[in-house]
């Protein structure tokens, strides 16, 4: 199959940091402009680049390219030669600084409508994390899981200092890498907050560390900023130092708790590429769904990529010992995804989460005054990036008891166990697209002996190799709403749950003509890939926009607590 050569991603310039390998430009020259070029290899996009006089910033062998500022003429010189894929390069976010759908009127106080709580050693109260119970990581600990012998990579904005320095004195050991070549401070929060929702040796009244999974060793790899934003380019350059260290620090897990809107089909978005490339080097990647629901087809990348493990979030309703009450949150994301696949694979706990931000330096904690508990440093977010971390933790628990569980069947297990919302009637409560397998539980995980179930007819080596390329079992129906059907075209009744079929809707077929979609989206031979795309809301972006500040994708943004 003809790879692709020339796609557009949104258009911003990417924080500069790694050995410049070309020659410096000249004073007076035409300005440049990030760009990420792919070839057969990075060795050949280099020469490529440096060949029509452009400067090298990051190599990207994940890629099998490199990140590149370009004038229009030097850009212009490459789609002339046909050999290479070019792009704009892109922003990403983790949330809207503005706090967008952020309550006015929560305050701290009405944690205890969720939690009990105990002493800390200043003789404030620290409330329990309701989550490690809601999916069995209590039950888990007290049996010795931990995490310990596994390593989770963090790929966020960085961590607090004084966190750095305990964890690094601590037994829990900590690798940290900044992948923009700022400091490693966490100046958002998001990072610190995810971070030690996976591993906070914190102890609650009822004795459980706020980490689900307190033993593991941490990898954190700053990519985003105060604000929240970074590249594409400075992304990759993480996701590559990840790849290429993963044996060193005996990376198995990777959280994402990002989710940009895609832009292509998952098999030519340079991030999708990078983590199909992780999954298939032994990694599990656990990525957010993003924060754009209610409204379907709104998973963003990289959880659109169809391997890995794309998590929404659910709350207890701030009632942790009354499951009947436990929701989908109002705003996860849901699929399916734009090829069709059904998309989150899984829930897990995403409302009132309990981590940890420094008030001084976290640009969220001074946002967000009001949802800071009166302990330690601790806050309450929800978000599908809360929900993420829990499943990262969870994955490590998993490994702490089998280390030869190789990603698929990871994901295989997590659904397996995954118990799906029904309502009074044992009726599906939310569709498949809304709530994938249903929401975790890891104690049941652990000891599930399924294989088999997850990403059944994909090949991941095609996949990347560009040789064949694969759409779901998602079809839409002529009222709009979507379905599921099996390998011979025939709907899949939902309320079979779709469990007990060897869950034939996470499955993937050879991509054929594409799908039309009722809002538009048609992904096919119709688009003219090399001119720019037309997509249905009017907006017109060609291969030679330039880069702007104003094309950020506003994702994960902060959203009210539920």
């Amino acid at each position: 199959m003809r790879r692709i050569l020339s796609r557009w991603l949104l258009a911003a310039t990417v924080a500069g940091f790694a050995p410049v390998l070309a020659q410096p430009t000249a004073p007076h020259a035409t300005p440049a402009s990030a760009y990420i070029v792919q070839s057969h290899g990075t060795q050949s996009a280099v020469r490529i680049v440096r060949g029509v006089g452009g400067r090298i910033t990051h190599d990207l062998p994940i890629i099998h390219g490199v990140s590149a500022m370009l004038t229009p003429a030097q850009a212009a010189r490459l789609r002339q030669l046909g050999t290479v894929d070019l792009f704009a390069d892109a922003a990403v976010t983790t949330q809207d600084r503005s706090g967008s759908r952020r309550s006015s009127t929560y305050s701290s106080s009405t944690s205890s409508r969720s939690s009990s709580s105990s002493s800390s050693s200043d003789g404030s109260t620290v409330p329990n994390q309701d989550a490690r119970a809601e999916i069995g990581a209590d039950r888990l600990a007290a049996q010795g899981f931990d995490g310990t012998g596994v390593a989770v990579a963090v790929l966020d904005s960085g961590l607090p200092r004084s966190w750095v320095q305990y964890a690094q004195n601590s037994n829990m050991g900590l690798i940290a890498y900044s992948a923009d070549g700022s400091s490693f401070q966490d100046a958002s929060g998001h990072g610190s907050h995810v971070t030690t929702i996976v591993a906070n040796p914190i102890r609650s009244v009822n004795g459980q560390p706020l980490g689900i999974a307190p033993g593991v060793r941490l990898v954190s790899v700053k990519a985003f900023d105060a604000n929240g934003t970074s590249t594409y380019a400075t992304v990759l350059n993480g996701l590559n130092w990840i790849l290429n260290n993963r044996a060193t620090y005996n990376i198995r897990v990777l959280n994402l708790s990002f989710a940009a809107k895609p832009q292509s089909f998952y098999w030519n978005d340079p991030i999708d590429q990078a983590v199909m490339k992780l999954w298939q080097a032994g990694v599990v990647v656990v990525a957010s769904a993003g924060n754009g629901g209610p409204t379907a087809q709104t998973i963003g990348v990289p959880g659109n990529t169809p391997y890995i493990i794309t998590v929404g979030a659910m709350t207890d309703n701030y009632a942790p010992s009354n499951p009947r009450s436990w929701r989908l949150t109002s705003f996860s994301s849901a699929g399916p995804t734009f090829e069709g696949f059904v998309k989150p694979d899984i829930l897990a706990p995403g409302g009132h989460i309990i981590g940890i931000m420094d008030p001084y330096t976290a640009l969220l904690a001074q946002l967000h005054p009001t949802f800071a508990l009166p302990v330690d440093n601790l806050y309450l977010m929800s978000g599908t990036s809360q929900a993420a971390a829990v499943v990262s933790a969870s994955v490590a628990l998993m490994l702490q008891s089998n280390l030869a569980l190789t990603p698929d069947v990871v994901k295989c297990r997590l659904m397996a166990s995954a118990h799906p919302a029904v309502n009074s009637a044992n009726q599906l409560a939310y569709s498949v697209f809304q709530q994938g397998a249903g929401e975790i539980n890891v104690y049941d995980a652990v000891y599930s002996q399924s294989t088999g179930c997850a990403n059944a007819g994909l090949n991941i080596a095609s996949d990347l190799a560009g040789t064949a390329h694969f759409g779901g079992p998602a079809r839409q129906a002529a009222d709009g709403s979507y379905y599921v059907v099996d390998q011979n075209g025939s709907p899949i009744d939902q309320q079979g749950y779709l469990w007990n079929n060897g869950y034939l809707w996470n499955s993937g077929y050879l991509w054929n003509s594409g799908y039309l979609w009722d809002n538009g989206y048609l992904w096919n031979s119709g688009y003219l890939w090399d001119n720019g795309y037309l997509w249905n809301n009017g907006y017109l972006w060609s291969e030679s926009a330039t880069a702007s500040p104003t094309n950020t994708a506003a994702i994960n943004m902060w959203v009210d607590q539920e």
